[in-house]
């Protein structure tokens, strides 16, 4: 009876300090040990040590949430920075490039040039300044195709890294799939003229702000959850200011002799045979994509508009449904003769031009929201099996899962050529890394 009082006692003083003020400069012992031994000594009564409990554990609370986004912060640089083997990678098949003829030789050969634009062949397209990655982009996808001499590879890269990835695929060709590579410079269609608003979101201050700025200055993390955060993070990856993620949008006039593409992100591995894609019947519609909004799982797949715009903006609220669901870039087939019967561009433009007169307060910046607005009725949707996304966000991602996807794709932070991927994961694209190669081997890459 004695205990049970004691106890009732103590969870009343405990629930009289609980509503309490701590008061400033109040001394708090370093450990658990040291508040014992005090409390020993006769230090304190029931009452202090009660509120000195208390503030203890709000100090310990306050300690692990800042650490939690120390972690989140140091994530997201890393995540945003270029590992030093693929750095070197770049550097040593750009100096290939101008030493070596074999390194320049024309991708692809003259004879072959006719099949760049042949509708008979599948043709697939990928947008990067990641030479390690393209490799593997192209290598999974023609080592898993049941028909690799109908594939034709269109790599499109920045003019910093041209010259390195011109170098790989030409020193290291894959027959009897084609591959061309080819600079943004080298478009001409891409002009000022033609990209008005991206040349404009590029030199935007707020926009370089946003990427490049500090991102815990002013912000009140009082107010936001860990997980909010790290998503806000996420959508302020550097990489959505680049002309290249935003290529797929001209994918009409970059390409203009061909009718039908399928778009890979540089971060996914190709497992299956992708020729049934060209036989699907997109119904008229313009995007086969993976629909982001049946799942469980909160992270990648229960996505509507409402997790990407602002509908406290009257805009938005006036022109979108919050529970519409979204879709997936990463793996998309794009009927191009379709699409040029449509407005999607102009449609992008004028949406990306509305969010900078509105101080880009209308969606989470990035790529895909315009492009959800643009596409809006014109997506049609494919199997979730021919994409699983999420591999760069989920540790506890299903193995058997991963292994049935007919593509895989790393959208998120931890890459699985950055040390923060998660290494459970990552032998589905090492696999497809030929560590034999000397550049790989001298550059160090991914070694432990």
């Amino acid at each position: 009876m004695m205990q049970q009082k004691l106890v009732r006692d103590f969870y009343k003083i405990l629930n009289e300090v609980n509503t309490e003020e701590i008061p400033d400069g109040l001394k708090l012992p370093d450990s658990f040990t040291e508040l014992v031994s005090e409390l020993r000594s006769d230090h304190y009564d029931a009452r202090t040590f009660a509120l000195i409990l208390r503030a203890m554990m709000e100090k310990l609370e306050r300690e692990i949430r800042e650490s939690r986004f120390t972690e989140l912060m140091n994530k997201h640089f890393a995540a945003s920075s270029i590992p030093k083997g693929i750095h070197c990678l770049s550097l040593r098949l750009t100096d290939e490039y101008s030493s070596n003829a074999h390194a320049r030789k024309q991708l692809p050969s003259p004879e072959l040039l006719p099949l760049l634009s042949d509708n008979s062949y599948h043709h697939f397209v990928v947008s990067t300044d990641n030479i390690l990655a393209a490799s593997v982009v192209v290598t999974s996808t023609i080592q898993s195709s049941l028909n690799p001499e109908k594939i034709v590879f269109h790599v499109i890269t920045d003019k910093k890294t041209y010259a390195g990835m011109h170098s790989w695929f030409a020193l290291n060709p894959v027959p009897p799939a084609i591959v061309e590579v080819k600079g943004v410079h080298q478009f001409d269609w891409l002009t000022r003229e033609n990209v008005p608003v991206l040349e404009a979101v590029e030199n935007h201050n707020a926009i370089r702000s946003y990427y490049h700025g500090n991102h815990i200055v002013g912000a009140n993390l009082n107010d936001t959850t860990p997980r909010t955060f790290a998503s806000k993070l996420q959508s302020r990856s550097p990489k959505y200011i680049s002309l290249l993620n935003h290529l797929r949008i001209y994918l009409p006039e970059l390409f203009p002799n061909l009718d039908k593409v399928v778009f890979l992100d540089d971060d996914v591995v190709i497992q299956r045979d992708l020729s049934p894609l060209w036989g699907f019947d997109l119904e008229g519609k313009v995007n086969g994509a993976v629909e982001t909004c049946k799942g469980e799982d909160n992270w990648v797949m229960s996505k509507h508009f409402r997790n990407y715009f602002n509908f406290s903006h009257p805009i938005i609220s006036r022109n979108l449904d919050p529970d519409e669901c979204a879709w997936a870039y990463g793996m998309n087939i794009f009927d191009l003769h379709a699409w040029r019967k449509t407005a999607i561009r102009e449609t992008y433009h004028s949406w990306l031009r509305e969010n900078l007169r509105s101080n880009l307060t209308m969606w989470k910046l990035g790529t895909l929201p315009p492009a959800l607005i643009a596409f809006r009725g014109l997506v049609q949707p494919i199997d979730p099996s021919w994409h699983m996304l999420g591999l760069g966000y989920q540790n506890k991602t299903s193995i058997e899962n991963v292994k049935n996807a007919a593509v895989i794709h790393y959208n998120g932070q931890s890459k699985p050529w950055l040390q923060i991927g998660f290494d459970h994961l990552r032998p589905f694209w090492t696999k497809y890394v030929n560590y034999s190669n000397d550049f790989i081997r001298n550059c160090h890459i991914l070694e432990s």
